[in-house]
């Protein structure tokens, strides 16, 4: 009998699959594409596995690397399968080329990772040309059937993964011909900023594309600047980032999400509004590096096993509320006294100031805070007294 189905194959899943099946767990890793590995295996560029392997490693031998250590150590791993739907107490229905299927376990694991913002949701408007894909399209495109869909494209964004595309196109021969950025900075750290420049690729700031143009693949895209309106010639779009949880099926089920994070409500273990149910990875906040997600999937995998000995405290405690626009997400939403662990925040914009965490007006912990968007902030888990909300706000 499985004892722990994963939901998954990324670093997340394949980390705690590994970890479990290591534990004498018997472990079952569900993933609905053909080969385990999640995106890392899309990405033909260093580094990965300094964390893991403690050495840099490519994308593709990564993802592999993943795979081999879970399924030495046991796991089993079931590709081209589609879970469908969440029910409780573990019960969960999967569909693949053999059929339709309905599998229980005492323990679940949701690993399913991020998806880009779409560019309707990024109200951009113009016709549905060819030519217009987000950085995991691409990468599949080029690494995975090896052909280059556009030669002079522009890139919009610039978290990491913005980066991580223009390298793509790099390898593939591909030349942008500017890098577009809405905001004031660029969103990744600042030596990434030296990227677009040694390759010769603009970067422009302050940039907005509110129009792509063509018949039936892109010839032309509109933009907004702070000099005024203008317009640049190119034949494709690259979306990238804007990263939120791949969770459709937690929406789907009777399980509780986070308005915030867009990811399901954990408590420090890991563990849903329904206790068979865990979560690890890119789920969980949008992204985050594939090592920062191999490390939560071991950590939760400790948890899952705790759980399955019955040594968890049960479900409860206080609830996490954000009260100021300055904070984007905050995790867990379920705070636990006597928990260990680590607080994760990120930033809705640049914030100087003061973070506190208060219950019923006591303040349990108090930071100051200077830190741009979308960086990772870690800090202690509050210990709550009692079971009030606990309020997270800025003072700036």
């Amino acid at each position: 009998m499985t004892e722990v189905i994963i939901i998954g194959a990324g670093p997340a899943g394949l980390s705690a699959a590994m970890s479990l099946a290591r534990g004498g767990v018997r472990t079952l890793v569900l993933d609905r594409e053909p080969e385990p590995g999640g995106i890392p295996r899309h990405c033909a560029h260093s580094p990965y596995g300094f964390r893991e392997f403690h050495r840099p490693m490519f994308g593709p031998a990564y993802a592999r690397r993943l795979a081999a250590e879970a399924l030495a150590a046991g796991a089993e791993i079931r590709t081209l399968t589609t879970v469908t739907a969440l029910h409780p107490g573990g019960r969960i229905e999967i569909t693949s080329p053999e059929g339709s299927e309905t599998l229980t376990a005492p323990a679940v694991l949701l690993a399913t990772g991020v998806r880009e913002t779409s560019r309707a949701a990024r109200l951009i408007g113009g016709e549905k040309q060819a030519g217009v894909l987000n950085t995991g399209a691409l990468q599949g495109i080029v690494h995975l059937n090896h052909q280059r869909p556009f030669r002079r494209p522009v890139i919009l964004g610039t978290e990491l993964v913005a980066f991580s595309a223009l390298l793509t196109c790099r390898e593939a021969g591909i030349k942008p011909v500017a890098m577009l950025e809405p905001g004031p900075r660029i969103t990744a750290r600042a030596p990434a900023g030296w990227l677009p420049w040694a390759l010769g690729v603009p970067l422009r700031l302050k940039t907005r594309i509110t129009q792509i143009l063509g018949r039936s693949r892109v010839e032309r895209i509109l933009v907004d600047t702070p000099d005024g309106p203008d317009e640049i010639e190119t034949d494709g779009v690259i979306i990238t980032g804007g990263f939120r949880p791949d969770a459709p099926l937690v929406r789907a089920s009777h399980m509780e999400l986070d308005p915030a994070s867009g990811g399901p409500v954990v408590d420090p273990w890991g563990r849903l509004t329904d206790p068979a149910y865990f979560a690890a990875g890119n789920l969980l906040r949008g992204v985050e590096t594939a090592g920062w997600c191999w490390a939560e999937g071991q950590h939760v995998a400790g948890a899952i096993h705790a759980a399955l000995k019955g040594q968890l405290p049960p479900p409860g405690g206080a609830r996490l509320r954000i009260a100021s626009d300055a904070v984007k997400l905050a995790l867990p939403q379920v705070i636990v006294a006597g928990a260990q662990g680590r607080l994760q925040l990120r930033l809705a914009r640049p914030v100087r100031g003061r973070l506190r965490l208060a219950q019923d007006g006591a303040t349990l912990l108090e930071r100051r805070i200077d830190s741009l968007p979308e960086r990772r902030i870690t800090l202690p888990l509050p210990q709550p007294r009692g079971t009030g909300d606990i309020l997270v706000t800025v003072e700036e």
